[in-house]
């Protein structure tokens, strides 16, 4: 029984986690500390493109999305949603994340446009925070695999064994505005001991919400945790040099999860009339992820050298 386990489900006796809102086997509503059901609704706008949920303010949001600037419409939720627990600050001025974008395009590599940096136009930068999971756990993992050690005249022999892991502040994103790979980019320049209860104040920024139920949230974290301890068990358990076959099963004997928002610069830039987007961490601007063109002549080139290359090569094999 995890330390974070206070109580159980009052119709199927099912353990709760501190914070949850529903059971996560049965979805029965948890009681809150006075003993009443949880009546919670949320309003929140809803992108029509990319599927991204932020706060509602009439005052401050607009009718097009930071993550990919489609239409958006209002929503309400009148389940129990997950809320923010903790806020990381900026700590990057919006003007060194402009700089920080110029210096990203600038350093893309040879087969990006020679001009890049120079002619893309940025339209649109806006501050927001993303949400995100971030889990503690201990986990007793029974692993099997196949590897070079002890193989004889083979080359593999069986191997097995468990082991009890630790994991801590590990990060899985909820955000729907920004990609996987946009989120896992991120995720390592965040100081998550700087978080606030609070935000500060910023001019513009925008809020994305969690819109989804603990028990969906547990799914794609338990996903991770066996994700990571086969990552563990292959660095440092699995005998030999080389393995094969990675089995891994987890089984939870602890586990505390987190609920943050994280700062970020969603930028909007036009180069030769197409839209990119790129996404600087609100913590070190060294770190920027998004896309970029192509320069499709210097594609040609390449493959046109490797070409006439081939062909000599096949021509002196024929003459051999």
């Amino acid at each position: 029984m995890t330390a974070a386990a206070i109580s159980h489900c009052a119709r199927c006796d099912s353990p709760l986690e501190r914070g949850d809102l529903r059971c996560a086997i049965c979805a029965e509503v948890v009681p809150s500390s006075s003993g009443k059901a949880h009546a919670l609704e949320v309003q929140l706008l809803r992108c029509d493109g990319c599927g991204a949920a932020v706060t509602f303010d009439a005052k401050l949001q607009g009718l097009s999305c930071a993550f990919c600037d489609s239409l958006m419409h209002l929503e309400v939720l009148t389940d129990p949603v997950e809320q923010t627990e903790s806020w990381v600050p900026f700590t990057v001025p919006q003007e060194e994340a402009h700089a920080a974008l110029k210096a990203w395009l600038s350093r893309l590599g040879w087969f990006r446009p020679s001009d890049l940096s120079a002619r893309a136009r940025i339209e649109a930068l806006r501050p927001l925070w993303w949400v995100a999971w971030t889990f503690d756990a201990t986990v007793r993992v029974s692993w099997a695999a196949d590897s070079n050690a002890g193989s004889g005249r083979s080359s593999w022999a069986p191997h097995s064994g468990q082991v009890e892991l630790h994991f801590d502040d590990i990060p899985v994103s909820a955000s729907r505005g920004l990609t996987d790979d946009e989120t896992q980019e991120l995720a390592p320049f965040y100081d998550l001991a700087t978080a606030k209860s609070a935000p500060d104040e910023l001019e513009g920024a925008t809020f994305e919400t969690f819109d989804v139920q603990r028990s969906a949230a547990r799914r794609r974290i338990l996903k991770e945790v066996k994700r990571a301890s086969r990552e563990r068990v292959q660095q440092a358990h699995i005998p030999g040099s080389s393995y094969r076959n990675v089995h891994v099963s987890p089984l939870l004997r602890g586990l505390e999860t987190h609920r943050y928002s994280l700062p970020a610069y969603v930028m909007a830039y036009r180069y030769n009339g197409e839209l990119y987007r790129a996404v600087v961490c609100g913590q070190d601007a060294g770190c920027v992820t998004g896309k970029a063109p192509y320069s499709l002549m210097k594609i040609l080139l390449v493959a046109g050298v490797a070409l006439a290359l081939g062909l000599a090569v096949a021509r002196v094999i024929l003459a051999q």
